[in-house]
Order: C-alpha cells, then sequence, then structure tokens
C-alpha cells in the first residue's frame, strides 16, 4: 500500500484559484495525488501553468513527453485501493467540490440502512466524468463513514487520454473498480459498499433527448444480489442531467477512438481549447433520493428459483432480468414524480 504524507493536505490561493477555473480542476487532482505519493512521471509546474492558457495543454503534454524518454507514464503493478487515500480526496477535495460547486443532497434519509454491505444502483447521466457517483460516493460516506467504490468502465482506467490526464492507477486507489464481470463479483464478494450504474454505458451516453428515460437495466446486479445475499439500495438523482447539458453521442467515431461516448455540444469548443477540463462539468445542483431497501431472495425463496430455473444459467439470467427491469420500471416512475414535483414546485 502506497505510504502517506505526515501532514494533510491544505489548500493554497493556488488551489483555490484552479477550484473556480474550470483548466484549473486536473491540476488540483494532481497536486493532491503528489503530496502523497512520489510521481517522478508527473506533470510539473512548467505544466500546469500551461493548462491555463488556449491550446497551452497540447504543448504540455508534447514537453512531458519528451521528458519522460517519449513514452507513457509508468504504472506501478502493486497499486490497489487505499481506504486512506480516499478518506484524504474526499475530505480534501471532493468536498469542497460537492457540497459548493454541485450542491449536493441527500434525501429520504431514512431509507439509508446503517450497516453495509450493499450494492446501490443508481441512474447514471451526463455525458462526463461521473460526478454524479463520486458526488453520491462522498455523501454517503461522510454520513455513514462508509468506503464506498464505484463500479466503473475500463476506460476510465486504461484509455491513453486518462493515462495522461491523472496518475496511473488513480481510480484504483480511490477504490473504482473495473466494469468487468470478475472485478465486479470479487467487490461484491468482499462485502464493499459498491455503486452501481444498471443502465451502464447507455446511461450516460444517452444523450440530451433522452435524459429522463432510463435505459435497460443490466441483471448483473441482481444475480450477485441473490447470489451474496446483498441488498440493492436504488438511488434516483436528479441534476446530473446538467453536467453536460445539450450533448448528443457520436457513436461511430466514439467508438474508433476507443472512448465509452463522444458528447458533441456548444461546450465541445471550450473542450477543445482547454483539453484539461476532461475532469470539469457545469454546475448543477445533484438531488439523491434514496428509496426503500431491495432485499435479496430469502434461502428457501431462492433454493425455489434454482428449482424452477432447472439449475441453468441461462434461466438465472431470465430471471434477474426481469427482476432487474421491474426495478427500473419502478424507479422510472419515481423519477417521473420527482419531476413533475419539481415542475409544480417552480410554478412551470
Amino acid at each position: 500500500m502506497q505510504q502517506f504524507s505526515v501532514h494533510s493536505y491544505r489548500f493554497s490561493w493556488f488551489d483555490w484559484f484552479c477550484l473556480w477555473y474550470p483548466p484549473g480542476w486536473l491540476i488540483l487532482f494532481n497536486r493532491h495525488w503528489q503530496h502523497y505519493h512520489p510521481d517522478p512521471d508527473g506533470w510539473n509546474w512548467l505544466e500546469y501553468g500551461l493548462f491555463l492558457i488556449p491550446g497551452g495543454f497540447y504543448l504540455a503534454l508534447l514537453i512531458r513527453w519528451l521528458r519522460l524518454g517519449c513514452r507513457f507514464p509508468q504504472r506501478n503493478p502493486e497499486i490497489q485501493f487505499n481506504p486512506n487515500y480516499q478518506q484524504a480526496f474526499r475530505d480534501e477535495v471532493l468536498a469542497p467540490i460537492v457540497k459548493q460547486y454541485f450542491r449536493a443532497e441527500l434525501h429520504h434519509l431514512d431509507n439509508l440502512p446503517q450497516t453495509e454491505p450493499l450494492i446501490v444502483a443508481m441512474n447514471h447521466a451526463g455525458m462526463c466524468f461521473p460526478w454524479d457517483f463520486l458526488g453520491l460516493g462522498y455523501l454517503l460516506g461522510k454520513e455513514r463513514g462508509w468506503a464506498v467504490q464505484p463500479l466503473a468502465d475500463v476506460s476510465l482506467f486504461d484509455h491513453p487520454w486518462v493515462v495522461w490526464w491523472l496518475p496511473p492507477g488513480w481510480s484504483q486507489v480511490l477504490g473504482g473498480v473495473r466494469a468487468e464481470a470478475d472485478e465486479f463479483e470479487a467487490a461484491v464478494a468482499h462485502k464493499t459498499v459498491l455503486l452501481y450504474p444498471p443502465e451502464g454505458l447507455r446511461g450516460p451516453s444517452k444523450g440530451w433527448s433522452n435524459r429522463y428515460q432510463l435505459q435497460t437495466f443490466h441483471p448483473s446486479f441482481m444475480r450477485l444480489s441473490d447470489r451474496y445475499r446483498i441488498p440493492i439500495l436504488p438511488v434516483v438523482c436528479i441534476g446530473n442531467e446538467f453536467l453536460h447539458p445539450w450533448a448528443f453521442h457520436l457513436k461511430k467515431l466514439a467508438r474508433w477512438l476507443y472512448m465509452p461516448f463522444l458528447p458533441v455540444s456548444p461546450l465541445m469548443i471550450v473542450f477543445i481549447l482547454f483539453p484539461s477540463m476532461g475532469v470539469w462539468a457545469m454546475r448543477t445542483r445533484l438531488n439523491y433520493y434514496i428509496q426503500p431497501l431491495y432485499q435479496p431472495c430469502t434461502e428457501d425463496e431462492l433454493e425455489v428459483k434454482q428449482e424452477q430455473q432447472q439449475n441453468t444459467s441461462s434461466g438465472e439470467v431470465r430471471q434477474a432480468y426481469r427482476e432487474a427491469q421491474r426495478l427500473r420500471e419502478k424507479l422510472q416512475h419515481q423519477l417521473n414524480q420527482l419531476l413533475s414535483l419539481q415542475h409544480l414546485t417552480r410554478g412551470d
């Protein structure tokens, strides 16, 4: 496990400037990492300064690439989840962003259980860096003291752009779980609090026109909930659709670039000039509505299920798929009700 600095990270005037100047968010993330981890391959002060001017990131990238001997930043193969660093990042970086910028709030706290493990299933949107999940993880951690691990697309770990933006291994150290069957099952078996997007990549890539339409839920979380007897905590998020508004998804070009999605919107002009803004998102108000706990089957019910499915994996998948879609319908109904109430409150 990575060794920690004795002293906690304290915001300087430059950090506050980075927090309120969108191209500086990437600087803030990397400076915080470098405070706690030796990172000779990381960005330096000259390169940070170039982030802040239009087009300067491209020059900074070239300088760093030459400085490293025309190679990619090296990754420590032994890197792993570090709850201590997650807490430090949560308290020292996420806190001002989630509370002051995204103004995130948890609602219906009476539905929030006291104990773990849990699979927290939430609608995912925004076509950008997964701030809706980071915000929920921060709030759950503050409310219950949990070390929360989000399931994330493989591109957030391995894509060349991410490797240059953020320190190699950054997502793993903060608790990210790769969206692969073995990794997902290992995390669930470890009795963690796992943030799970049941829509998968269909959620954030559905585009502005379908922002309030929940996409088909993947059944894997239902199967693992039954198998490991872990309850599911459904959460409805409103406000994440405004993280990158008015965007639509260029599917073919995204596949060609090996990207999970490629949003196109008026904001993309700014992103082209300031690529460091890839971790930034528009200011919004993230409201999380915790739903009643969805309990897994009892042992007797599970035995009946297995008999009905005749112990075939295809039967298990079909049953899990039906249950997942029933949950999607419930969350869609709740989302529609919340939106209607929101419109009435505003007088729309």
